[in-house]
């Protein structure tokens, strides 16, 4: 078998995606579409998110899944969606993406999204629950619990759904960045924290109570071996994008007990890489990233293998709402990473080729998460 042949079939094999959500359910309308492909708002006047790197994606990538041309246009793709209905797009979409577990972010879910069994049995694969930290909190909190009861309450909680789970995730960037103490909060300043909150709105954006919550799903995940993902990086207008560099998590890094798993990372992507060259329990992946770089995500997957350990990083598709997300996802990545392993054959073996491509693809994952 030649090198290029070894690396083909590693690409081709079950990949894991380590993080994603949900897709929707439900047909959607033209607007309802474009605004799951875009991390921003709606498009200008007279324009449309179509004309981006992931709205071409789709009609090169997606249409002939769904027995169209290549480079369909947006109208004629959207009625041939709205003619096989949800579902069957669903089914299609996530089949193609050549997945074997959906580990999936349960914290945005709502009626309209696919629970982690859905996108299972749809995709032809096995579906995993990953516990977003904050949204448990909110939870707690939704129960008007005595601000002195909240702490208790919440470990509770946390500890109850991480049974079910492979994994807890934290989405403070969101919420704060990344600029925060990095010890744990003491009870006494919990408990003040705590009848300020529930006094108030529900939404958790205290940072007391978010470094809480933090530790308080660390400490879990450390006890089970469970890994912590945390967003890092590219997001949608909620956050502030130099205060989410995973460099800033470094003093936390240093002393948090549990694995952590940096997601997504664009544009900090050495930064990331750096993190988990140099702390063993630390590793990272591209998710968002590659999907949305679409055809210029062999570039962004070598810069993050420059120093990078390759048994540290991981694939994910962080699809949301669109089952096209998740497609997208695995092709650029398998791409991408083609391209990048393709320029290593010559001073690598052909086995240390398509091994490299197995790890990154499914076994660093299989690994961390116990699958």
């Amino acid at each position: 078998m030649t090198a290029g042949d070894a690396l083909d079939e590693a690409l081709a094999a079950p990949l894991v995606d380590q993080h994603c959500h949900g897709v929707r359910r439900d047909d959607l309308d033209r607007a309802a579409f474009e605004s799951l492909i875009t991390e921003g708002g709606p498009s200008p006047a007279g324009t449309t998110h179509f004309d981006s790197p992931v709205g071409l994606a789709v009609r090169r990538w997606c249409a002939p899944v769904l027995d169209l041309e290549p480079h369909a246009e947006p109208e004629t793709y959207l009625a041939r969606r709205r003619e096989l209905g949800a579902e069957e797009v669903n089914r299609r979409l996530l089949r193609a993406a050549g997945i074997a577990d959906f580990c999936v972010d349960t914290g945005p879910a709502d009626a309209t999204m696919l629970t982690p069994a859905e996108m299972g049995s749809l995709g032809d694969a096995r579906g995993h629950e990953i516990v977003r930290i904050e949204k448990v909190a909110e939870d707690v909190a939704g129960r008007c619990p005595p601000a002195t009861a909240y702490a208790a309450e919440l470990a509770e909680e946390l500890a109850r759904r991480a049974d079910r789970a492979v994994g807890l995730k934290t989405a403070i960037a969101y919420r704060y960045g990344f600029d925060f103490d990095p010890r744990p909060p003491t009870p006494r300043e919990v408990t003040e924290a705590a009848a300020r909150w529930l006094a108030g709105p529900r939404r958790l954006t205290d940072p007391v109570l978010l470094r809480h919550a933090l530790w308080t799903g660390a400490d879990i995940a450390g006890d089970r071996e469970l890994p912590l993902q945390v967003h890092t990086g590219i997001g949608d207008t909620d956050l502030i994008l130099h205060r989410v560099n995973p460099a800033l998590l470094t003093d936390f890094i240093r002393i948090v007990p549990a694995p952590v798993v940096l997601l997504h990372c664009y544009p900090y992507i050495r930064e990331a890489a750096y993190l988990a060259a140099v702390f063993p329990h630390v590793h990272a992946d591209l998710g968002l990233t590659v999907t949305y770089t679409a055809a210029s995500s062999a570039r962004v997957i070598a810069e993050f293998l420059e120093i990078a350990p390759f048994n540290k990083i991981l694939f994910s598709t962080d699809c949301y709402g669109l089952a096209e997300l998740c497609h997208l996802g695995a092709h650029f990545f398998r791409r991408g990473l083609g391209a990048v392993l393709t320029e290593r054959a010559g001073e690598w073996s052909a086995a240390d080729v398509a091994r490299v491509a197995h790890m990154i693809g499914a076994g660093n994952a299989r690994r961390l998460y116990s699958l």
